[in-house]
């Protein structure tokens, strides 16, 4: 048997053969529990850091408009496509989009000041757009 700590790539390999061969009494269970709790973790961080990046862009392009550029669009663009995809294949994380947002715009906020050369007493305190304008592919803040 491979272990998980020596070939992660080889032991994942081997653990989806003999889950598919039926040969449960062979399984690493304690490791296959914990790489499934990890998925979920690292689709909650992609959430997360998707959506401070994005927010980052909305706060510039609201507060900088003589700055706009077809890199920010485009940076919002792709963010709020990253996103969808996300929700999308695991659409259980939506339910936690607001908590996300909640916990994002501090970092975000910084992000928009550090970038722009503004403070970050310059950016509201809260998030100033909804959950559905941040994914809205129609909405720019003006």
């Amino acid at each position: 048997m491979i272990r998980h700590e020596t070939d992660y790539a080889a032991w994942a390999g081997e653990q989806a053969a003999l889950l598919r061969s039926g040969q449960f009494s062979d399984l690493d269970i304690e490791h296959i529990a914990e790489e499934l709790e990890n998925i979920t973790g690292n689709e909650r961080r992609e959430i997360y850091r998707r959506l401070r990046i994005l927010i980052a862009h909305l706060l510039k392009w609201q507060f900088q408009p003589d700055q706009r550029s077809n890199s920010w669009r485009a940076t919002i663009k792709v963010q709020r496509t990253d996103i969808d995809d996300v929700l999308e294949e695991s659409p259980s994380l939506k339910r936690e989009l607001e908590a996300s947002i909640r916990k994002a715009y501090p970092k975000a906020r910084e992000l928009a000041a550090d970038e722009t050369g503004l403070i970050e007493k310059d950016f509201p305190r809260v998030c100033p757009y909804t959950e559905t304008e941040i994914l809205d592919s129609h909405f720019w803040p003006d």
